[in-house]
């Protein structure tokens, strides 16, 4: 029973989710934008948000540590500190966009498209 449980849960088990978000995260640094279910979408914009701001406050080359050390390809950890930390400077938070495009036809899932600001 799943009673005042208020996980959320994104695949079957604590690596499969952690592997989703880390795949999400670093796609949607690569790409700028992508598809995908808006319960992904909610947990992978607070994990942007936070690996955002911490590659802000830290230094250059310790950012780049925690950057390599989450995301999966070290093209997107490039492509984060090199266009869009700069263009965050006098941002505090509101990186990440959520814009809803409707209903899957599959399954009728909730779809949400994910972009960096």
């Amino acid at each position: 029973m799943r009673h005042r449980v208020k996980k959320t849960r994104v695949g079957h088990n604590r690596p499969l989710s952690n592997s989703i978000l880390r795949n999400l995260a670093t796609s949607i640094i690569i790409y700028d934008k992508v598809k995908t279910t808006k319960l992904r979408a909610t947990l992978v914009k607070s994990v942007l948000e936070k690996l955002i701001t911490s590659a802000k406050q830290n230094e250059p080359h310790n950012a780049m540590k925690l950057l390599n050390s989450y995301l999966l390809d070290p093209k997107a950890s490039e492509k984060l500190m090199k266009v869009f930390l700069p263009k965050y400077k006098d941002r505090t938070s509101g990186y990440v966009r959520l814009t809803g495009l409707g209903f899957r036809a599959g399954d009728a899932a909730t779809m949400v498209q994910v972009e960096l600001i």
